[in-house]
């Protein structure tokens, strides 16, 4: 079980240069939830992706150290997301207009496994948060937030009061939740400043929001075999 637990909460990176392939991969009863993604290049091809061009060529073109598609997020989910694996072959025409043709380009890409089957649970500031599972199951926290998220919560609206709607958020709720619930049948937590400490500016209404999965300790390990070999 605790071989699961570190699988579902570890964030995954990956990267691929032009020309080479990309392989996402998540553990039995997982699928692939993209977190983030960036295609172009920020840093100089000497310390990530070599260029491919031949070095007298390469130092006739100034290399473009500022280069980046706004698409590449979408392309991720579109090709990845709620699938167990994904595989494809990185170059610029797959996100459009080249920003910087002349220079190679790379492909960067964070993600998580999430649970096959999991539930959502949201409780209002100062109220308290209570998470059970069947007989003999046991919970696994996939994600925690306790602040305030930049749409809302419907569970909890807020009062205007002439705040800005801006996004705060505990740097420790996961880590929290995971110590007080982390495979235990049931747990309970108010959801308060002095569980989670205040991330936001004073006055600010906030929530918690908790997403978690419940099984059997054997039942949730993954195919280890697969894991040791990725």
């Amino acid at each position: 079980f605790a071989g699961y637990i570190s699988q579902v909460l570890k964030n995954y990176t990956d990267h691929a240069c032009d020309g080479e392939y990309v392989s996402l991969r998540c553990p039995h009863r997982t699928t692939i939830s993209i977190q983030s993604s960036f295609y172009g290049r920020i840093v100089p091809s000497h310390q990530l992706c070599p260029s491919r061009y031949p070095h007298s060529y390469a130092t006739l073109i100034k290399e473009d150290v500022a280069c980046s598609v706004g698409t590449s997020l979408q392309k991720m989910l579109d090709e990845c997301q709620d699938r167990r694996s994904c595989q494809f072959l990185v170059n610029s025409r797959l996100f459009g207009m080249d920003p910087c043709p002349g220079t190679g380009k790379y492909l960067l890409v964070w993600y998580k496994c999430r649970p096959n089957e999991y539930k959502s649970k949201v409780a209002c500031e100062d109220d308290k948060l209570r998470l059970s599972c069947k007989k003999s199951m046991v919970i696994a926290i996939y994600s925690a937030i306790f602040g305030r998220t930049q749409g809302g919560s419907l569970e909890c609206p807020y009062q205007n009061l002439g705040m800005p709607m801006i996004e705060c958020q505990s740097a420790t709720a996961l880590q929290l939740m995971t110590k007080r619930c982390h495979g235990k049948r049931s747990c309970s937590i108010y959801a308060s400043t002095y569980e989670f400490g205040d991330p936001c500016y004073p006055g600010i209404q906030k929530h918690l929001n908790v997403i978690y999965t419940c099984g059997g300790s054997q039942s949730l390990l993954p195919g280890n075999e697969e894991m040791a070999s990725g």
